[in-house]
């Protein structure tokens, strides 16, 4: 009888250091995602914004000198991330692979002019900054036409900093729930032990000597769970860098380091204020109260 109980009770703790170690697991892995996206959500919101072209388009009579003049100004620009030269040819066999036409044969002439396809590097891509660039390049004579979706680009920036508020809201509720969790359950598993804690007081023990292994318990717990949360995490760091290889989030291994120290210090904290508190509570409750 005695040794069926001894299982029962071990199955018990058991279960409740599992629990303890899955909600912290949970909790930090999804707090540290948000902090993930929350450091990289400037280069995801750029990698966005770096998608949106500009078309620079030219006057028939720029010549070549013009031209290539043009491609060294764009080479030594702060602002643009990439650009292609398309020529007159090069867009009439573009024109003609999409309307599968040659309209060259009744026209007799190529109406289309060379042009530069644009991207802007991510910081730029705003309509005050954008705008200005438009200006500068438009200071040259032979330029006849710059276009790009103004449109867009206002929409991209107001849903980035709509989209980056939101998730500054949902991180620190978020941040308060999974405080709320993780002391609920590092609760019931002092709860538990109601009794020997108790016992262990009327004997003599002080409340810091009482306290003490609870605590070193409970932090090893934490470092568990975090543990577990950070070897997620990082999965899904090289997950996501595979889908998105442009964003070179798997390279950063600064922002890496601090998310998962932070994940750790975060679970060390977290278990070990929980636990205080709870082991004092049992510690201040009368014998009767314990029932």
């Amino acid at each position: 009888m005695g040794s069926s109980f001894e299982k029962f009770q071990k199955r018990r703790l058991i279960s409740s250091y599992f629990s303890v170690v899955l909600s912290i697991f949970l909790v930090l892995f999804l707090l540290g995602a948000l902090g993930f996206f929350l450091i990289h959500s400037e280069k995801i919101s750029n990698s966005f914004k770096e998608d949106i072209p500009m078309s620079v388009y030219f006057k028939d009579e720029a010549n070549d000198t013009i031209l290539q003049a043009f491609d060294a100004k764009l080479k030594g620009s702060k602002y643009v991330k990439d650009y292609v030269f398309v020529s007159k040819d090069d867009a009439a066999k573009n024109n003609k692979d999409i309307v599968g036409e040659d309209f060259l044969e009744f026209l007799g002439m190529n109406p289309l002019p060379n042009s530069f396809d644009i991207h802007l590097k991510g910081e730029y891509v705003e309509a005050a900054k954008i705008k200005q660039i438009e200006s500068d390049i438009k200071t040259n004579e032979m330029v006849s036409e710059v276009i790009y979706d103004k449109k867009l680009v206002e929409l991209a920036n107001e849903n980035i900093k709509k989209i980056s508020f939101w998730i500054l809201i949902i991180s620190s509720v978020f941040g308060l729930i999974s405080m709320l969790l993780i002391n609920s359950s590092l609760r019931l598993s002092v709860y538990s032990n109601r009794f020997i804690i108790k016992t262990m007081q009327m004997v003599g023990a002080t409340k810091s000597f009482i306290r003490k292994p609870f605590i070193w318990r409970s932090i090893r717990l934490g470092l568990i769970g975090s543990g577990l949360a950070v070897i997620a995490l990082i999965a899904l760091t090289f997950y996501v860098d595979g889908l998105f290889p442009s964003l070179g989030i798997g390279k950063d291994y600064v922002s890496m380091a601090i998310i998962s120290l932070g994940i750790l210090v975060v679970g060390i904290i977290i278990t070990w204020i929980s636990t205080f508190f709870a082991t004092q509570r049992f510690l201040n409750l009368r014998t009767d109260d314990l029932y």
